[in-house]
């Protein structure tokens, strides 16, 4: 599975997206060809105590968008498609004027036990996570990672999804501008209360043990809880 994030932030903190334009780009994303699931991040309505509330404010808005296959994907990215219009704001107020990045990666899926989020509660809450990089070694640092950090993320009590997002080549003919983080990851939760309750727990001791034990790396990490919108393709 391939998966296209755009984040769109505003260095002043002051933008988010309205109800009227975060249903036209559910529309638009819905419409474009080969997607197999659009995610739309909002930031959130409430705070989250949670342990990097240093890292800042969040994006204003971001996508992530699931492909099968990197080629579905570099075709949804051409010049004259829906994505380039999004990059620029066309049309949408909310989003004109902002800051836009995108990238491509690989996404490494890890199951959990409570692995579906109960129809008609509350809107799921993803915790975003990026490691912009570079490491020492890359190779080092996704042995590791993957072999060490997932394991305990799937502790979390109640976590619906573990994802860890890799790099990967790409071509595209999008204006906004590629980044290349080395990794992200995704936790998603039933709400917001229920990311503050995780991260609570023992688990994140845990996670600080294996993250004292990574293999040399630079850059830091960021750290967003976003409200998560799921389209469908067609929608």
């Amino acid at each position: 599975m391939i998966s296209l994030f755009m984040t769109f932030s505003d260095p002043r903190g002051e933008r988010q997206l309205g109800p009227n334009d975060l249903a036209a780009v559910a529309a638009l994303v819905g419409s474009i060809p080969e997607m197999i699931e659009g995610l739309l991040f909002t930031p959130l309505e409430q705070s989250v105590d949670h342990p990097y509330n240093a890292d800042g404010l969040g994006p204003a808005f971001a996508l992530q968008l699931r492909f099968s296959d990197l080629f579905a994907c570099e075709a949804a990215m051409d010049r004259g498609g829906v994505l380039a219009s999004l990059a620029v704001g066309a049309g949408l107020s909310g989003l004109a004027g902002l800051d836009v990045t995108h990238q491509v990666m690989l996404t490494r899926a890890f199951p959990v036990e409570a692995a579906a989020h109960p129809a008609g509660t509350t809107i799921p809450c993803s915790y975003l996570v990026h490691y912009p990089g570079p490491a020492e070694d890359m190779n080092a640092w996704n042995l590791h990672y993957l072999e060490h950090h997932p394991a305990i993320m799937r502790t979390f009590p109640n976590v619906r999804q573990v994802e860890i997002y890799t790099r990967i080549d790409w071509v595209d003919r999008l204006p906004s501008q590629r980044i290349e983080h080395m990794q992200r990851n995704k936790l998603v939760f039933d709400s917001p209360d229920a990311l503050s309750l995780a991260l609570s727990s023992e688990v994140i001791k845990r996670m600080r043990a294996d993250f004292l034990q990574f293999p040399r790396f630079s850059g830091g990490n960021k750290h967003f809880p976003m409200l998560t919108h799921t389209v469908r393709p067609g929608v």
